[in-house]
């Protein structure tokens, strides 16, 4: 008898969650909701249908007719809207946090204010808004080195940095008002000084393991210039580290991840049960944490389960049956490096409708789809970031060159960040942090 797994999503993490769970030694089908017809996807499931997978009753639904056993949440939209809640109650057990547990991610202030109360290292001076009463001060009690976060989910696009997306208070008052107008609201909280990477952990709330750990770059522009977005690319080390980090740097934020998960359960009382994602600074004189994410990155994902060892339909199962203790889930001690294509005008005004042409990529496994769509044989661009490409190898410089060649060879009114990966963007990270800790 197989297991029926029900993925939720459509995306480039979901096509390397249907990708690792394809090799898996167990009997299983997988079935997916999704927002499109990603080819990636379609080519690993015994059926993907188009639907709403933030209505619970489409979702439990079509769990039902399928006899789904497991499920596995990509996205963070469905989190929010209690579709693993849905789920349990027709008795499918939930790769994801509950709606309740999900708020690490989808309230920052939620986040921010159980770190204080737990007494759990890494967090900002900060306060919650819901005017302008009180904005100006605070940021001037901070020396304007501050940011503002939208207090809800924004797609990685809520957060504005003093100094570098805002110039100026009238910017900042702006943004604010922004975000009250449309009935929000907001925290500011004090701005870091560092470089960013990011610790995924899977946890079944009395277990959690680690992931290697990623940098991801959320600037449009080469250089870390324009707009923020999803995310343009990753990269990850052979180590399962960074060169600009210490071991001191990764034990910490393995810490603080442990101690969130133990936290949410005495907070809540129930299990966190998926994947917490910690979203770190390296600062002067430690780690600091920047928010929290309640299931895989993107393209984050893509950098991991290229690494994985270990069955990840056994890791969902264990999860879920708070049994993550029973395995021990190993990752190859390789490099990767991950480039997003994007349609031009991406991220402010995507175009879409338009072919995309991947037949002169060598290896199309190297590949993951995202928003897209396969029309008469023919891949659209559907308006968010297009599609991944993948290196891994012994070296970070081996596995830039993998994923060049491939993002490189693929056609349409597209672009990417060549320097994701190359050796002077790395240079200056690792400068970047001896200069702040000498």
């Amino acid at each position: 008898m197989s297991t029926n797994i029900l993925l939720i999503g459509s995306g480039a993490r979901e096509h390397a969650i249907a990708r690792s769970c394809s090799k898996s030694s167990l009997n299983y089908k997988i079935f997916c909701i999704g927002s499109g017809y990603n080819p990636g996807i379609m080519g690993k499931c015994e059926d993907l249908v188009v639907a709403n997978f933030n209505d619970p009753n489409v979702v439990t639904n079509y769990a039902k007719e399928h006899k789904i056993n497991y499920a596995i949440i990509g996205p963070e939209n469905p989190l929010q809207a209690g579709i693993a809640d849905a789920l349990w109650k027709i008795n499918v057990k939930v790769f994801g946090p509950t709606q309740s547990l999900a708020r690490i991610e989808t309230s920052k202030e939620f986040a921010r204010k159980m770190l204080k109360d737990f007494n759990i290292p890494g967090g900002p001076i900060f306060k919650s808004f819901i005017s302008l009463k009180g904005v100006e001060e605070f940021c001037n009690d901070l020396q304007n080195e501050f940011v503002i976060k939208f207090d809800g989910l924004a797609g990685g696009k809520g957060v504005k940095v003093f100094g570098e997306h805002l110039h100026g208070m009238g910017q900042a008052l702006d943004y604010c008002k922004n975000i009250i107008d449309k009935g929000g609201k907001f925290l500011i909280e004090e701005k870091f000084i560092g470089e960013e990477f990011s610790l995924m952990s899977f946890c079944d709330g009395e277990t959690i393991q680690h992931m290697p750990i990623v940098q991801d770059h959320k600037r449009a522009y080469e250089n870390d210039t324009g707009p923020n977005t999803g995310g343009m690319g990753t990269y990850s080390n052979f180590d399962h580290s960074l060169p600009f980090l210490e071991g001191q740097d990764v034990e910490a934020a393995k810490r603080i991840n442990e101690l969130t998960m133990r936290a949410l359960k005495e907070k809540t009382g129930m299990n966190y049960m998926g994947v917490l994602y910690g979203g770190f600074m390296a600062v002067r004189d430690g780690v600091r944490l920047i928010e929290y994410n309640a299931r895989f990155g993107d393209p984050e994902a893509m950098n991991v389960l290229s690494l994985l060892e270990t069955d990840l339909i056994e890791i969902c199962k264990a999860v879920t049956e708070k049994k993550l203790s029973n395995i021990k889930i190993q990752f190859d001690k390789k490099a990767t490096v991950c480039k997003y294509a994007v349609p031009q005008g991406y991220p402010d005004s995507p175009i879409k409708g338009e072919k995309i042409d991947t037949s002169n990529v060598k290896n199309i496994e190297s590949l993951y789809f995202a928003s897209v769509d396969e029309v008469d044989g023919n891949l659209i661009e559907s308006g968010s970031r297009t599609l991944a490409a993948i290196g891994v190898a012994d070296t970070i410089a081996l596995a830039e060159k993998t994923a060049e060649e491939a993002i490189s060879n693929v056609k349409g009114p597209l672009f990417y960040r060549k320097d994701i990966g190359r050796q002077n963007l790395l240079n200056r990270r690792i400068e970047n942090m001896r200069k702040l800790r000498c």
